[in-house]
């Protein structure tokens, strides 16, 4: 079997949500200055684009999960193989994740980060998942998806695909 990519989601709609995002944040953050935490690898692309939109003061960090590795199919939890290294203890902090679906990936972050005890702590996610699980977390996303595994602005599979400018659902075909 092969896979075959549908056009989803455009540059320009991407753009978009990112002047969404990005517009929500600066009124919820406006004179703060924030950390956002970026998720590896899948945020790195929606993150670089993020913070050039933020017009204010920022710090960015990363931390990396993986949840899927060289797999079809995610794990049944995630794992969180690279910490922060900004101490964000009494500080605003904004997650930033390429897609919220399942919730696994969402509730390890944000329980850990938790526990490093910041001020505050907001999740925003490019795409969400309709019928998303982890729905209620999430304080700022860009778009609604529909099913499908998705590749494209730094989603992968197998680490393929993340370059593509524009995000795409995986078609199995015979």
């Amino acid at each position: 079997m092969e896979n075959k990519l549908k056009l989803i989601v455009t540059e320009r709609e991407i753009r978009e949500a990112v002047a969404k995002v990005a517009s929500a944040i600066q009124r919820d953050f406006k004179g703060k200055t924030p950390v956002l935490i970026g998720v590896l690898k899948g945020s790195f692309v929606f993150m670089a684009d993020l913070a050039r939109a933020l017009d204010m003061p920022l710090e960015v960090d990363f931390i990396r999960v993986s949840s899927y590795g060289m797999n079809d199919s995610p794990y049944e939890d995630a794992r969180i193989t690279k910490d922060i290294e900004i101490d964000i203890k009494g500080r605003h902090v904004l997650v930033v994740e390429d897609i919220s679906d399942r919730g696994i990936t969402v509730e390890k972050v944000l329980d850990h980060l938790n526990g490093k005890n910041p001020a505050t702590l907001k999740l925003c996610a490019l795409l969400m998942r309709d019928g998303c699980e982890a729905a209620s977390k999430v304080d700022y996303f860009g778009k609604t998806i529909g099913k499908g595994f998705v590749v494209g602005y730094g989603l992968d599979y197998k680490e393929r695909f993340r370059n593509f400018p524009a995000i795409y659902v995986m078609e199995e075909t015979e």
